[in-house]
């Protein structure tokens, strides 16, 4: 059906687009810390920046799950 393959549409588009989100957050948190920690003596490492991926990743998987879904449905009733 249409529905489908808009839902399949979206939900892929929507997963793409939260992982480009997600590399720019975690990349500017990142280089925030890293800045913070050289001038303002930020006690947290670095790399704490990077569990700011997790709920995006979680995001992700859930949108490409549904994209998956979805695209089943679509090829099913074609």
């Amino acid at each position: 059906m249409k529905r489908y393959k808009r839902l399949f549409y979206v939900f892929a588009g929507l997963a793409v687009l939260l992982s480009d989100v997600m590399c720019a957050a975690v990349a500017y948190n990142y280089c925030d810390m890293q800045w913070g920690i050289r001038y303002f003596c930020y006690s947290a490492p670095a790399s704490v920046a990077f569990l700011l991926a997790a709920p995006y990743a979680v995001g992700i998987v859930i949108c490409a799950a549904l994209a998956w879904i979805f695209h089943r449905k679509w090829y099913r009733t074609v």
